[in-house]
């Protein structure tokens, strides 16, 4: 890292550009852009935290646990796979509690892990990305993002049974 800034140093310098003024600039856009996406934020932040309090995933793992066995999925990885697509802290718990229970070194640990690093917070990212410049209609990214992360962990879950 300090390389990095060294060389951003000398070549600002050999290209005369007011390093100070480019610096300042910066931190007055990052500034901008926080503050433009604060309230999705906030208001995905509140309806995550809402809905695990409420015990609603835990509700929708009940009622998803039979079907899951029936093909093959362990109940045990489904509140990850509902939880990454939305946010990245309570999958992440999700997935320490997931490994603290069945070992790193499981099937379910193993297709836990793949599953988490093959998937993607996909409505923080939209609520991010597309709250930055403003772009209020989605189009189809939200059917597309999640199709890709179904797709990712329905193969996490074949690849880990068929050669974990």
């Amino acid at each position: 890292m300090p390389v990095v800034i060294v060389l951003t140093v000398i070549f600002g310098a050999v290209k005369r550009v007011p390093l100070f003024d480019s610096f300042t600039d910066g931190a007055r856009e990052g500034i901008k852009t926080t503050l433009a996406i604060a309230p999705s934020l906030i208001g995905l932040i509140v309806a995550v935290t809402m809905l695990e309090a409420s015990g609603f995933f835990e509700i929708i793992t009940g009622l998803l646990s039979p079907v899951c066995s029936a093909v093959g999925i362990p109940s045990e990885v489904v509140p990850l796979g509902m939880m990454r697509p939305v946010t990245g802290s309570g999958s992440f718990a999700v997935l320490n509690s997931i490994l603290e229970r069945h070992g790193a070194d499981s099937l379910i640990g193993r297709t836990a892990c793949v599953m988490a690093g093959s998937t993607e917070t996909t409505f923080y990212a939209i609520t991010v990305y597309y709250g930055a410049v403003g772009i209020r209609k989605t189009g189809y990214t939200v059917p597309a993002a999640l199709t890709a992360d179904i797709i990712a962990m329905l193969s996490a879950i074949w690849l880990c049974s068929a050669f974990g």
